[in-house]
């Protein structure tokens, strides 16, 4: 048998027990995983997979910085306080149209 080398990973419990879950479906262990991961890697001679920031069309964007003014406080909200106001205050809007 190869000499073997340890590797010291830290995680958090739930990625480790969903991980562990992942890969027992697969009849493997994280270990085993991790080295075919690695083996992986040295083949490709790199990543075995594709590495970038997460794109989102125009609409998504605008929402996006929309969520992030109102949790800034930079727009106002209207505010509802029973969701019979806020259904009522749509049906308004609906009649206008």
């Amino acid at each position: 048998m190869a000499k073997t080398a340890n590797i010291n990973v830290r995680i958090d419990a739930e990625t480790k027990a969903a991980a562990e879950k992942l890969f027992a479906s697969f009849g493997i262990t994280v270990t085993d995983a991790i080295n075919i991961f690695l083996r992986k890697s040295i083949m490709e001679g790199g990543l075995p997979f594709e590495v970038k920031l997460p794109r989102y069309n125009a609409e998504t964007e605008a929402a996006m910085e929309e969520a992030r003014d109102i949790m800034n406080s930079d727009i106002s909200i209207k505010n509802y306080s029973s969701a019979r106001e806020l259904f009522a205050d749509l049906d308004g809007e609906m009649d206008v149209e």
